[in-house]
């Protein structure tokens, strides 16, 4: 019965956020019938609500029942001062987004009108070869997850994803060197995306903030140490204490 609700309340997105019973049951493969019945249970605890035409959406008593306790919601505050100063500052969007499976789930964005194309979206996912900070993750992941990652085999998203194992290797152990990643092209051909980890205590990092900026004004010897130190401010707000920046061995070309 969980399965059965989780799928529910799964179906819904931001391309569909509402859906009359049949389509929400067509949606999930399950009877009318049995949607139906879990519906009304669902809507008794508000976790769905139907607006003015009969269409089901989510109610605020998800969002709420979510936002309790979340370490999502304790890292989303810790980042948003840092992520609004980048965006005052560079004018290029940002994001912040946690592993999650094989995907990078995004957290927060923060979209600047004015520049370049920008696919991510609060709560939506990105496969992590298919993005900066997914190759940040994985950069600086256990060795045994790393390898996992290098063997499996992986869908070309543009003409720039990489996806051999040797090329991917060789970005990673720079990722480790340098402390970002910046990569063109390789789920949006016009835009580049340049991320850095966010640590925490024991060296783990938590989640991964990206600047999405148009191809070719990447500006990496600007961009990253803003990024760098947005990063480690982050990182103290969730009570890690970075070494000072001259004991890091990162640098931007």
């Amino acid at each position: 019965m969980i399965h059965r609700v989780v799928r529910i309340l799964s179906a819904f997105t931001d391309d569909d956020p509402a859906m009359h019973m049949r389509e929400l049951a067509r949606a999930v493969n399950l009877p009318v019938s049995t949607v139906h019945r879990l519906v009304t249970e669902l809507e008794v605890e508000g976790l769905l609500v139907r607006d003015d035409s009969g269409r089901l959406r989510h109610g605020h008593r998800m969002w709420e029942i979510a936002s309790r306790g979340s370490s999502a919601s304790s890292l989303r505050e810790a980042a948003l001062p840092s992520m609004e100063d980048l965006l005052n500052h560079t004018g290029n969007h940002v994001s912040l987004g946690v592993l999650d499976g094989t995907d990078v789930l995004y957290l927060e964005r923060l979209a600047a009108d004015d520049s370049t194309v920008n696919i991510t979206r609060v709560a939506g996912r990105l496969p992590v070869h298919g993005c900066s900070a997914g190759l940040v993750f994985m950069a600086f992941a256990p060795d045994d997850e790393r390898e996992l990652f290098l063997q499996r085999r992986h869908t070309k998203l543009t003409e720039d994803t990489v996806t051999t194992s040797e090329e991917l290797r060789v970005i990673m152990a720079d990722a480790r060197r340098l402390g970002y990643v910046s990569m063109a092209g390789i789920i949006v051909e016009e835009s580049s995306g340049i991320s850095v980890p966010i640590f925490i205590d024991g060296g783990r990092v938590a989640a991964t903030l990206t600047l999405i900026v148009p191809r070719g004004d990447e500006r990496l010897s600007i961009t990253v140490p803003q990024l760098i130190l947005a990063a480690r401010a982050i990182s103290r707000r969730l009570g890690h204490r970075p070494p000072p920046m001259g004991m890091q061995r990162r640098s931007a070309p």
